[in-house]
């Protein structure tokens, strides 16, 4: 697959490690590209993958957006033309600090660009486990929510090439807010109530 990742922070840059070295080809956008906060990823990953954000999009399928989210709204309007493209939000409102007038990130792009093609994914646990999201002999799961199919059925197989052990659809569009809910629960134990980070989250069955 060819993905943009737009936000080169702790989320981007661990999903663009994984990814790349599951095969995919990757490119980083950014309002400015190799900026002193992008070097060290970019020694990582590669210099010539960084790039402006139109630049990606343009020559990118699947758009991985990763930037704080107060930013939604201004990104997803930076992305250029976003037809036949899916776009994966990876962000959460945390106490609070969103898009303007948006009860949660994936709304504020739905709003502000074209495809309709917007899921949610790679938002309810923490980069570390985007990493590495074995414990043991097991792997986390990943969980996609959105109306569109193709959108969760790409996040569903990159959440696995990423090494998730599994990634459960949990609704369209509405369950948006409950995704996010869903992320603000890990942030809590792993945050607030002592947990720490090395912490997350697998369905079993009986």
């Amino acid at each position: 697959m060819k993905i943009a990742i737009i936000g080169s922070g702790n989320v981007g840059g661990a999903l663009a490690q994984k990814f790349i070295g599951a095969g995919h080809t990757v490119l980083m956008g950014a309002k400015f590209p190799l900026s002193d906060k992008s070097i060290k990823l970019a020694t990582q990953i590669g210099e010539d993958r960084f790039t402006s954000i139109e630049s990606a999009v343009q020559q990118c399928d699947i758009i991985v957006l990763a930037t704080p989210a107060p930013l939604a709204s201004e990104v997803a309007q930076s992305l250029g033309n976003t037809t036949g493209k899916v776009i994966i939000d990876t962000m959460n409102i945390v106490m609070g600090r969103g898009p303007a007038g948006f009860t949660n990130t994936s709304e504020a792009i739905l709003a502000n660009t074209a495809t309709t093609d917007v899921v949610k994914c790679f938002n309810t646990t923490g980069f570390n486990n985007m990493l590495d999201p074995t414990y043991g002999d097991h792997a986390i799961d990943a969980f996609v929510a959105g109306d569109s199919e193709k959108g969760k059925a790409i996040a569903s197989q990159l959440a696995l090439d990423a090494g998730f052990g599994a990634c459960y659809d949990v609704g369209g569009n509405d369950k948006f807010q409950l995704m996010e809910q869903f992320a603000f629960f890990w942030i809590n134990l792993a945050m607030f109530k002592g947990q720490g980070r090395d912490i997350g989250f697998k369905l079993m069955r009986r």
